[in-house]
């Protein structure tokens, strides 16, 4: 904890950029009957009934400092995909820093040997050495600050039925935009001072 809870201290580095990385779901929901739009003394009408459409799996990449962020829809959640995603991260979002700080929770494929599954060796190796690598602790996955911008994507923007993957990449584009535009930060306050005195329960006790 308090090793993440460092990293978020640090003064911004444009060639150390600090990205959160975290995963989600989301079930593709289709209508069975047209839904009644809204009209005048009468609220929208959908019927209870629905299709269930398979899932998709979300990455999300977001540089709180930078106010950036990036969701990649994927078929999958594996090893393989995970390291396509870092590859995404190094080669196309910050292909000039020298290293990528990176913060994600300890969910089995997030990990430096996932990349191994994904490229050769060497190819593997080079984008290790790419990241500097920072879990949160086991049941501390709130301190990743992607997690808080799931949050917002899935409240302002998939707490609603989507049919397909094509719609649901649409809308995702949609709402990345205007929060990137808005360059829309986190304003972090909590620290390791903090976390001594309110989680000090956790901390070893001594005589």
């Amino acid at each position: 904890m308090e090793d993440i809870l460092e990293v978020y201290q640090r003064p911004y580095d444009p060639q150390r950029p600090l990205v959160c990385l975290d995963e989600t779901s989301k079930q593709l929901i289709a209508e069975t009957r047209v839904p009644i739009a809204a009209k005048p003394g009468q609220p929208a009408r959908q019927d209870y009934e629905y299709r269930r459409n398979g899932t998709a799996n979300l990455f999300m990449m977001f540089a709180p400092l930078e106010g950036w962020r990036h969701v990649k829809v994927t078929d999958r959640h594996t090893a393989v995909d995970y390291a396509h995603v870092l590859k995404e991260l190094s080669e196309t979002h910050f292909p000039g820093s020298a290293k990528i700080v990176l913060v994600q929770d300890n969910l089995n494929t997030h990990k430096p040997a996932s990349l191994y599954e994904a490229f050769p060796p060497a190819e593997a190796r080079r984008l290790v050495e790419r990241f500097e690598w920072h879990y949160t602790p086991k049941h501390g996955s709130w301190l990743d600050m992607a997690e808080s911008e799931l949050g917002v994507l899935s409240s302002q923007c998939l707490d609603r039925r989507i049919s397909d993957q094509h719609l649901l990449k649409q809308e995702i584009e949609a709402w990345e935009a205007v929060r990137n535009r808005k360059h829309a930060k986190v304003d972090w306050q909590f620290t390791t001072a903090n976390a001594r005195v309110k989680l000090k329960r956790l901390y070893p006790h001594y005589e």
